[in-house]
């Protein structure tokens, strides 16, 4: 079932052990891979968030991912030690990882992150402008009189990106019906 477009924004260490054994469960399910983050909250908590190809993701399918990937986690065993398996939509304020993500939210502001300098800074807050040549512009409505407003970031240097909340990112997620905030919960 797997043609599915790629995740440009990945994880480091264990995070990135997990997602390579939970991306192939989840693509098969018919859903795609946003992130996974473990963190020391309770213990161990694996979280994983996951989306249908349209951006939408229900309490049950978070529900049919856990049943399928928990058996896998355990086989597996990446963590080693019991953790909390969470399985959550990206929620309004999304992570943004594959390139048409940065399409689809064109028009809404985001924080973007690089992993390393882009005309002397690392850190941007603009509005999205989409994707161009492998790079996601960015504009930066307060940006100083004598510096550039616009930015293309090339898309395998950027470490981190997520929407901003803000109400024209909410109006737009109520119009589309997809207002995220399913979380299903499985222990393990």
């Amino acid at each position: 079932m797997s043609v599915r477009e790629p995740r440009l924004i990945t994880e480091q260490g264990l995070d990135a052990r997990i997602a390579a054994i939970a991306e192939p469960v989840i693509d098969d399910l018919g859903y795609q891979l946003v992130r996974v983050r473990v963190t020391g909250q309770n213990g161990c908590t694996v979280q994983i968030m996951a989306e249908r190809p349209d951006g939408t993701m229900t309490v049950e399918g978070c529900e049919e991912i856990s049943r399928a990937l928990s058996p896998v986690l355990d086989v597996d065993d990446p963590v080693g030690d019991a953790y909390h398996l969470e399985l959550s939509s990206p929620g309004i304020d999304r992570p943004l990882v594959r390139a048409s993500d940065f399409e689809r939210w064109s028009g809404h502001e985001a924080k973007v992150e690089m992993s390393v300098m882009h005309d002397g800074r690392k850190r941007f807050r603009g509005v999205l402008l989409g994707m161009r040549d492998g790079t996601a512009g960015i504009r930066i409505p307060d940006a100083k009189a004598d510096a550039p407003d616009t930015f293309w970031l090339q898309i395998g240097d950027i470490a981190e990106a997520r929407l901003v909340l803000t109400d024209d990112l909410i109006d737009a997620a109520l119009r589309s019906g997809k207002v995220p905030g399913a979380e299903g919960h499985a222990d393990n």
